[in-house]
């Protein structure tokens, strides 16, 4: 481990309306997949820590879930996650999409985020989707409203201006040590990461209610005896009867689809082939029960 004089660390929370490209940009500095994206708000329900180590730094970003008013105890849940990780942090992104004009939620999350005592560095993602000169008066409508430590426009998807916005960061951390090994991006376990692989694939493949009403567990990971195959089953768990006939399909089409795409993603996570077992359950209204919501991984005292 580093710990050298002049050497920077720190941990970062990327905090923002639901859908801004938190994720994209977490899963680009870190250069591989540890979030899974989405068009579906919400996509994000646990804190992810994504690791990214240079020669003279480290930066722990924590991708927090979408800051939006509570449904169900999920939604409780996924909020106080992100109240609690700006207690935590030397630095906050508040991200932004840039094509879109400041409302309600960006105004809620930036009371949220004067009341923290942290800098906070204002990101307006998604600057790929309109034009430069209208830039300057998005800015100043944010500016107007909060005196940020920095604004700096970026594309995460397109990846325009991110080298910058992370010479940034790295200004505003301390000297500190390094806190994970240098080749570690995540400090999430696999079991985690290949049952929100999975989860991911519901999200792209159903529309309507199905997305906010599953979860993954993960029952058997086991590599084959002798064999460069590791065997993965899975159960999705969906809250009616009628959402599991969506999610299996006519034939089980459907679920064998979010099977093979699941795979390929698992595949390249774990460097081997993979043979995954996918299951349905209906577990009538789990986002409303608190025993249900650890044991799908949600445990608020982790947090």
């Amino acid at each position: 481990m580093n710990n050298r004089e002049g050497y920077k660390s720190g941990f970062i929370s990327i905090i923002g309306r639901p859908n801004v490209g938190k994720s994209t940009f977490l899963n680009r500095v870190v250069g591989q997949k540890i979030a899974i994206m989405s068009d579906k708000p919400q996509t994000t329900r646990n804190k992810v820590q994504g690791v990214v180590t240079t020669e003279d730094s480290q930066m722990i970003f924590i991708d927090t879930p979408g800051i939006h008013k509570p449904k169900h105890k999920l939604g409780d849940f996924m909020m106080k996650v992100a109240r609690n990780t700006l207690k935590e942090v030397d630095l906050v992104l508040f991200m932004a999409n840039a094509d879109e004009s400041l409302g309600k939620g960006d105004e809620f999350i930036m009371e949220m985020l004067g009341d923290s005592g942290t800098p906070v560095i204002l990101v307006l993602n998604k600057i790929d989707l309109i034009h430069p000169d209208e830039l300057i008066g998005v800015i100043d409508s944010y500016r107007e409203r909060m005196d940020f430590a920095e604004i700096v426009p970026i594309s995460a998807l397109q990846g325009n201006n991110v080298d910058r916005l992370m010479d940034v960061i790295k200004g505003y951390l301390p000297e500190g040590p390094q806190y994970y090994p240098a080749d570690q991006v995540t400090d999430h376990p696999e079991r985690f990461i290949i049952s929100e692989l999975i989860r991911e694939k519901v999200l792209h493949l159903t529309r309507e209610e199905i997305p906010h009403s599953v979860a993954v567990v993960i029952e058997r990971i086991a590599k084959r005896e002798g064999q460069e195959t590791v065997d993965v089953s899975a159960t999705i768990i969906v809250e009616r009867d009628s959402q599991k006939g969506i999610v299996i399909g006519k034939r089980g089409a459907l679920l064998k689809e979010i099977g093979t795409r699941a795979r390929q993603d698992i595949e390249m996570l774990l460097g081997s082939k993979v043979y995954l077992e996918l299951w349905v359950k209906v577990q009538k209204d789990w986002r409303n029960r608190a025993n249900q919501l650890r044991e799908y991984g949600f445990r608020e005292d982790e947090y």
